[in-house]
């Protein structure tokens, strides 16, 4: 079940944030303040997963491979944004 969910994180993290936040504790164990899950709902979601996995997996301190993971989710998230940028910019091209 673990492994499904983690497939899933990578396809639609909004929703994955959405039942963890539902049915579980564990961003309130990561974050301090709601404000922070939400704005990683909205801009990053699939770092704000990561570091709430990070956090939860390694007792409080994010260091060493759990470090790595949540710097990859943010590459991941970055790329996203870009790409969808990158790609709005050249259709506006195509439709003048």
């Amino acid at each position: 079940m673990p492994c499904l969910l983690g497939c899933l994180a990578l396809i639609t993290p909004r929703i994955i944030i959405l039942l963890v936040a539902v049915f579980s504790n564990y961003l309130g164990r990561a974050y301090e303040t709601v404000i922070w899950p939400v704005l990683g709902f909205l801009f990053l979601p699939l770092t704000t997963l990561a570091y709430a996995w990070a956090y939860n997996s390694s007792g409080g301190s994010v260091s060493g491979y759990y470090l790595a993971a949540v710097v990859l989710a943010v590459l991941i998230d970055l790329g996203v944004l870009g790409g969808g940028g990158r790609k709005a910019r050249s259709y506006h091209r195509r439709t003048r």
